[in-house]
């Protein structure tokens, strides 16, 4: 088949199912895996260059209602009848769905059973094997001005908990939400992971986060527990939200038996 992904969630999902050969045409965010850097882009995902990729012909493209502004592209597509499917994944659960999905529209169903399974089987005994883990609070930042931040019904609220922690606004029931400094302040977490939606690491500096009103007094600031971590593995709703689970539970217990 002739695939084209335009986000970097959906690319990552056809590189698990093992179809990175037949992707013809990425987004300009796509960056993993490496073989994808030498395929023809088609702009940045809310802006898709609509006639650059009907000229390409693809038998399916994937889009996602997980980027904010998509639907836009997904308008286009069926106004011009190009053969497309559109994922919305909240909850790890959704991933594992998404790829027995993908699997069926693109004839590879058997493997994307395997691979869904081996997905669900990682963050089962990951939750088993780390149960005892406490952590306390997160606040992410997944942008800061102005400031949002993944709610109850997100993927981060299920990365924390795995983790051993708990997502502070998981009492928002979206799965995005807008909020104001002062009422992160309030929940007083005791972790701030920054993980800003299409930002590189090396963009990112923690004294966006402490030089703001109050900063001090929150306890993740006070005891130096605010990390820049890679937008890659936590704002990407894909099977490498296990390498990100590992990451951040690595952190976190780190921090935990420092303090002891």
């Amino acid at each position: 088949m002739r695939l084209i992904s335009i986000c970097p969630s959906n690319t990552e999902l056809l590189a698990y199912l093992g179809l990175t050969d037949q992707i013809i045409a990425v987004d300009d965010y796509s960056d993993w895996p490496e073989q994808i850097n030498k395929l023809p882009r088609l702009g940045p995902d809310l802006n898709i260059n609509m006639d650059k990729l009907e000229e390409l012909k693809p038998d399916l493209v994937l889009a996602s209602l997980s980027v904010p502004g998509m639907e836009r592209n997904v308008e286009q597509l069926k106004r011009r009848n190009i053969p497309h499917i559109v994922l919305n994944p909240n909850s790890l659960m959704d991933i594992y769905e998404n790829l027995l999905f993908v699997g069926e529209k693109t004839g590879c169903i058997e493997s994307a059973q395997e691979i869904a399974n081996q997905f669900k089987k990682e963050i089962e005994d990951y939750k088993e094997s780390h149960q005892e883990d406490k952590n306390g609070s997160i606040y992410w930042e997944w942008w800061p001005k102005p400031i949002f931040t993944p709610g109850k019904a997100n993927w981060l609220t299920e990365v924390s908990e795995i983790v051993g922690g708990k997502n502070c606004f998981c009492d928002y029931d979206k799965a995005n939400v807008q909020v104001t400094w002062e009422e992160v302040i309030a929940k007083n977490p005791d972790h701030i992971c920054m993980v800003w939606v299409g930002v590189k690491e090396e963009k990112m500096n923690i004294k966006h986060i402490i030089k703001r009103e109050n900063a001090a007094t929150i306890t993740a600031i006070q005891n130096n527990n605010i990390y820049i971590l890679e937008e890659s593995l936590f704002c990407r709703p894909s099977p490498r939200l296990i390498e990100g689970i590992k990451r951040l539970s690595t952190i976190l217990n780190k921090t935990s038996e420092h303090k002891k």
